[in-house]
């Protein structure tokens, strides 16, 4: 497994309906991410972090500039990469088990081959108890896990992960934050985390990647301190988390602004990406 990831020169405009100026989303985005990096990107709303990911995964294309994965261009989704949304996206109708396995039995594994792997997977996220219960018999902590586990199952080099946590409560956001490191330090899978919260990119991310106001730009890409990245019980506690918050949010200050600021201007009614 590898997972390197290599960004360059992005840039994602929208046209405008009516002859109106194209939308640029994000500006000339340029960064390496090595293979088994804990990547989170953190920036204001509409900075373009869920159109970047949206690249990354394939499913949109860059106006400009390309995406590598391993060398590779990104000219569309492929099981190189898993994607985890907000939205667990679950089937109400199959179980815990069977939902990790859907895809496993859409790419022909036999039966009994996908239940172990997915059964496996369950275990991973700490699930093996619940896998043949029904979605609606699941917290809102646990829907998220049986979606991770989904989306580790084919095994990918690249976890994509859009605000994940965003609708769960505090006490069951710091859980699967804690949940979702061990998971990643026993895979060794890259992971780009898109997040609203300075805190949760902190605790998760060996990297912090600030993403500007719109157009979206890489304003700045932090180094987590290792005494950060380890297994202490609360990271929040140490003094270097405070310090590496501080840097993080005074970075992203000026962009929180700039985007109140701009969300009292018009905005261009989209049609369709350029192509």
């Amino acid at each position: 497994m590898s997972g390197h990831i290599r960004i360059e020169h992005v840039h994602k405009t929208f046209a405008a309906r009516a002859g109106g100026a194209p939308f640029v989303a994000l500006h000339d985005i340029t960064l390496d991410i090595a293979p088994g990096t804990f990547l989170a990107v953190v920036g204001p709303s509409g900075c373009g972090k869920s159109t970047l990911l949206d690249l990354l995964a394939g499913l949109a294309s860059p106006t400009r500039g390309r995406i590598l994965i391993d060398g590779q261009p990104v000219t569309g989704p492929a099981r190189d990469r898993g994607v985890v949304f907000q939205q667990y996206a679950l089937f109400p109708w199959r179980t815990a088990l069977d939902n990790v396995a859907f895809g496993l039995e859409l790419a022909g594994v036999p039966a009994a081959a996908r239940r172990e792997k997915a059964g496996a997977y369950l275990e991973l996220v700490g699930l093996s108890a619940f896998a043949d219960r029904f979605p609606h018999e699941l917290s809102g902590g646990m829907k998220q896990r049986v979606a991770i586990a989904r989306s580790l199952v084919y095994e990918p080099r690249v976890l994509l992960m859009d605000e994940p946590f965003a609708a769960l409560d505090a006490q069951t956001r710091e859980h699967l934050q804690g949940e979702l490191l061990r998971i990643w330090r026993r895979t060794g899978t890259t992971i780009v985390f898109i997040t609203h919260g300075i805190d949760e990119a902190v605790v998760l991310g060996q990297r912090v990647a600030v993403m500007s106001s719109r157009p979206g730009r890489i304003k700045d890409v932090f180094e987590i301190p290792p005494e950060l990245g380890g297994d202490t019980e609360d990271v929040r506690a140490l003094p270097a988390f405070g310090e590496v918050r501080h840097a993080v949010w005074s970075s992203l200050r000026d962009e929180v602004l700039a985007a109140q600021q701009a969300s009292h201007r018009p905005v261009p009614e989209l049609s369709h990406a350029e192509p």
